[in-house]
């Protein structure tokens, strides 16, 4: 079985087990990062998405952080006088498929977490405009949406 997935505005053919250079992530070594932008899905049968195929993702390991071979750049104008002489080491990262499959659960699963710690969170004046609405509506605080920022805080802390 066999994906190609979309990261870095590049389109990678991945199988299980392979390693990869991927543009730089903001993921540590030996972390699980999830691509879930994937064009296509093959094996017995080739499913392509429009533009991606749902429920499917694919799960990878982080192996490495690193620069690429340096790229010399050099530019001069005949007859002129000007030359430059640049260089330039490309971030990358290696990854290692773990899994092609659904992993969209585990992805979503995650945030919801995150809503119930919405109870424990203060409101205060350096939240934005549509945090503080949030917090509001997860406490079931009425808020008119153009009410100014002082306006929620202080419906909020009323309650």
């Amino acid at each position: 079985m066999y994906a190609i997935i979309k990261s870095g505005g590049k389109q990678y053919r991945v199988q299980q087990d392979d390693e990869f250079r991927v543009e730089k992530l903001d993921a540590q070594v030996g972390d699980t990062v999830v691509f879930d932008e994937v064009i296509a899905v093959g094996g017995e049968e080739l499913v392509v998405g429009t533009p991606f195929v749902e429920g499917c993702a694919v799960k990878a390991e982080v192996l490495e952080q690193g620069k690429a071979d340096k790229v010399i750049i050099y530019k001069y104008k005949a007859k002129k006088d000007y030359r430059r002489k640049n260089g330039h080491r490309q971030p990358y990262t290696l990854v290692k498929v773990t899994g092609i499959g659904d992993f969209k659960a585990e992805k979503k699963a995650a945030p919801a977490a995150e809503k119930e710690a919405v109870d424990d969170v203060k409101a205060n004046a350096s939240m934005k405009k549509d945090e503080l609405l949030a917090i509001a509506k997860e406490k079931g605080i009425e808020v008119a949406a153009k009410a100014t920022k002082a306006d929620i805080l202080a419906a909020i802390e009323a309650n």
